[in-house]
């Protein structure tokens, strides 16, 4: 998942799964999974967000800092890719 010029490590589904897992059996009622690249550490990590309106606050074309950027985010429970 996320092979490209932009990010050039792949994400491996079986984590990605285990992420989405994580945030619906969280004991915050985590609604949605932020999906970031670390351009430092040259790797993905996950965030939650609860409100969608909070996403936006990472937004990929304007708010990335140089060292993490927004790669994609998630419903957890439809799974449906939002961005």
């Amino acid at each position: 998942m996320f092979d490209g010029a932009s990010f050039p490590k792949s994400l491996d589904e079986e984590t990605f799964d285990e992420w989405l897992e994580n945030g619906r059996n969280s004991k915050i009622s985590y609604r949605y999974l932020c999906v970031i690249w670390d351009a430092f550490e040259e790797n993905y990590i996950p965030t939650y967000k609860e409100n969608r309106e909070d996403i936006f606050g990472f937004d990929p074309y304007e708010s990335s800092t140089g060292r993490e950027s927004l790669v994609a985010a998630y419903d957890l429970f439809s799974e449906s890719r939002i961005i």
